[in-house]
Parts: C-alpha cells; sequence; structure tokens
C-alpha cells in the first residue's frame, strides 16, 4: 500500500462529507488534502489511548514526525504522503503544531468554561487546518486566509455539536461551562436528556453560533477566491444542510446521529460545484 492509498483509506471514504468536497478537485490537490486530513486523524486518535502516558508519548512521537517530515525524513505513511504537497505548496511547519497543540488540550483539559477557550480549541483543531488546505486551494487576497480558519472553526463548532453524546460519555464535555449556565444546564442533565426543554433551547442557541460562523467566513472570502475555494464551500454547504436537520428537532442528537445520505450529499456537491463555476464564468 503506497502512502497516498493509505491517506485515502483513512479519511477520504465513499460517503464521507470530504469525499464529496473533492469530487472536482484536480488529483495533485485532492492528494495533498487528503494527506493533511488523514495527518489530523492520526493525532486526533492519540487521545483515544487507554493510558494517558502512553497518549502523551505518541503525541511527542508525532512532534518529532513532523520535524522529520520538513526534513523529508518521513517515517510514516501519512508523512510521507505529505513529501510532496509540502515541496509543491506553502504549508508553514507551526500549523502542523498548532494542530498537535490542539491534540494536546484534548489530553490536558476535558471541558471549557467560555467560547473563547473554545475557540482556541477549535481554531487549533481545524481552523489550521482550513489555513493549510486554502493554499493548496489557491488564493490571490489574504483575506482568504481569513475566510479559511473562521470557516475551519465552523467546521469544528458543528461536529462538536454533533457528537456531544459521543463526547460526553468519553469524559469530553465541549459545550462551555458559561453556556450550560447561560441555559440553566447542568451536565448530569445534558449526559441523561432529564431536562427536553432546556436542552432544546441550548442546542438551537449552539446550531445559531455555528451558522454564524459559517456566514461570517463567506462574507470574509473575496469574490475573486470563491471558484479555486469551491471544496470549502461544498463542504461547507453539507455542513450546513446538517445543521438545518438538526434544528428541525433538537433533542435528536441526544437519542442518534443526525446525518445526510450520500445521495444528498452528492447533490449538495454538485449544486454548489455548478454555482460557483457559472459564478466564475460569469
Amino acid at each position: 500500500m503506497t502512502p497516498e492509498q493509505y491517506c485515502r483509506n483513512k479519511v477520504l471514504t465513499t460517503g464521507s462529507s470530504l469525499y464529496y468536497s473533492l469530487l472536482y478537485l484536480p488529483d495533485d490537490k485532492k492528494a495533498a488534502v487528503t494527506a493533511i486530513h488523514a495527518f489530523c486523524r492520526e493525532a486526533s486518535e492519540v487521545i483515544t489511548a487507554s493510558d494517558p502516558a502512553i497518549a502523551h508519548s505518541k503525541l511527542s512521537w508525532w512532534r518529532s514526525e513532523i520535524d522529520r517530515c520538513f526534513n523529508e525524513q518521513a517515517q510514516h505513511p501519512v508523512s510521507k504522503a505529505l513529501q510532496t504537497p509540502l515541496q509543491s505548496w506553502n504549508l508553514p511547519q507551526e500549523y502542523f503544531h498548532e494542530i498537535l497543540d490542539g491534540v494536546q488540550m484534548d489530553l490536558e483539559q476535558h471541558q471549557y468554561q467560555t467560547f473563547n477557550e473554545l475557540g482556541l480549541y477549535c481554531y487549533r483543531l481545524s481552523g489550521t487546518t482550513g489555513l493549510l488546505t486554502a493554499e493548496i486551494y489557491g488564493y490571490q487576497h489574504r483575506d482568504t486566509l481569513k475566510y479559511a480558519q473562521t470557516l475551519g472553526t465552523a467546521f469544528k463548532l458543528t461536529h462538536i455539536l454533533r457528537n456531544t453524546p459521543r463526547d460526553s460519555q468519553h469524559g469530553h464535555l465541549y459545550i462551555p461551562t458559561e453556556t450550560l449556565q447561560k441555559f440553566d444546564v447542568t451536565t448530569n442533565e445534558l449526559l441523561q436528556n432529564t431536562t427536553p426543554e432546556k436542552l432544546q433551547a441550548l442546542f438551537e442557541y449552539l446550531t445559531q453560533q455555528a451558522s454564524k460562523y459559517y456566514h461570517q467566513a463567506f462574507e470574509l472570502l473575496p469574490n475573486h477566491d470563491r471558484y479555486s475555494q469551491t471544496p470549502g464551500l461544498i463542504q461547507a454547504a453539507i455542513n450546513l444542510a446538517l445543521l438545518s436537520e438538526i434544528r428541525k428537532d433538537n433533542s435528536r442528537i441526544l437519542n442518534q446521529r443526525v446525518s445526510l445520505t450520500p445521495v444528498r450529499k452528492l447533490w449538495i456537491a454538485w449544486k454548489t460545484n455548478r454555482r460557483e463555476k457559472r459564478k466564475h464564468r460569469a
């Protein structure tokens, strides 16, 4: 198995939002973005280690591996797959270390007091991913980087909202304490789903907050960079559709995983790509 095949198997499964967002991307850029997301997946899986000491050891290994990767001495299949993108695009080394800093936050901090604290976590684990992929998609205006960072945060907030039950069961509560207090929701009420009216209000608020980040990102994206950034816009459209499904019945996310069918994701991807292509040609 080649390093590129390893990365595809890791993150580019049929049915994933990433798979559909990259459908219209040239092969070289698709391989580069896939490698970046495979690195993020490998890094995030560090926290699944049963022994915290092992988790910290794995994280330390990945820090060294990123340094080896930038010195063309990669050992892991994902790092080897990153070698070509590092040579072809301007991918700052510090962004990869920021992602690992986000993983370290996961290991050391299981709850956040404020949205500002959560915002730093979202930036490190997803905002930097947006910055890396923006380099590969291509841009002319620096404001596109602000768009990419904000969009990455929106993706992470959506992921947190969708996976609240699973994360809570594993000891991670990403909803800030100040937000729980605002809606008079205790941790036990959240875990046990005992106060549906309060929880519905809480999740409606969180859905609105995530939606705001998407629209802030869209406002930051310069028109002449829209077409090159189409993959991100496709992923955003899929995630906004997912938020819409969550909003229809917020209480569902505590009992089941809300998702879109592959056919719907394909339709959204095709429609978004067609729209951006028409705007580009106009």
